[in-house]
This record gives C-alpha cells, structure tokens and sequence, in this order.
C-alpha cells in the first residue's frame, strides 16, 4: 500500500461558543476562541489517500485531481468565510472545532476520491503552527 497526500490552504473565521453559558464560562472553556467578535485561521488541509499505484500512470490517484476534488467540496466553500455564518453544510449549533470540521471535510470527499481508485486514508487540519487535529474516518485506523 503506498499513500499520497495533497495540502491545500484556506483562511476561515469562526468562534466557539454556547448560547446558554455566560460570557465568563465560554472564556474559561474556550479561550480566545469564544471572542464575540469571532476570529480566524490560516488553515492547512493534508488529504492522503491510500492504494496501489497505477501500472501505466505510476499514480495512486493522479494529485491534481485529488485537487480539485479537495476544492470543489471543500476549499472553494470555506475560503474567506465564517464557519458559524457562511457554510451551509455546516450544522447549526455544531461548535466548528477543528475536530468537526475534519468530520464534515471527510464526508464531503470520501465517495469522489473513492471511485476515482483510491482509498480516502486520513485527513490533517492545521488549525495553528501548534493546533491540529487528524481524522481516519468513522472506523478509524491505526
């Protein structure tokens, strides 16, 4: 098994907070993150997929559509956007963490990268330089 992994960028905004806490339990719980005038990330996303390389191609999956996957279902609509206010796709009331958000980015491209040959193996998402958080998909890997 060998394994390719494409990153792509992206900058969000977004704030972690629960309606019914006061200011001061948000604060305490979640940090900076709970600021009422929301904040945001230069992120980092690595997609790695998993498979046996083409015979003729030498590819796992060929990079530059793993790309545009990527883009199309994730990127493109959370670039320059508020997770909280902007992506429809993200639940109201889920608190965008970047543990949720690998979920949502995971069921947004599995079935793409899977019928075009490989295997959707896992997913990183630098939130910060000291922040992320990876997602092997809902049965986990090792």
């Amino acid at each position: 098994m060998l394994y390719l992994t494409r990153r792509e960028t992206f900058n969000a905004a977004h704030k972690l907070h629960i309606a019914e806490w006061s200011k001061e339990k948000n604060l305490a719980v979640f940090g900076k993150c709970s600021n009422e005038n929301w904040h945001g990330h230069n992120y980092q996303l690595f997609v790695t997929v998993a498979g046996q390389p083409d015979p003729v191609t030498g590819f796992v999956m060929d990079a530059k559509l793993l790309s545009n996957i990527v883009r199309a279902e994730v990127v493109n609509q959370v670039d320059h956007r508020n997770f909280n206010l902007d992506v429809a796709w993200v639940p109201d009331g889920m608190q965008p963490t970047t543990e949720n958000l690998l979920r949502l980015f995971w069921q947004r491209i599995e079935a793409q990268v899977n019928a075009n040959g490989a295997t959707l193996y896992s997913m990183r998402l630098h939130e910060t330089e000291n922040i992320y958080a990876e997602y092997y998909g809902p049965n986990g890997r090792p």
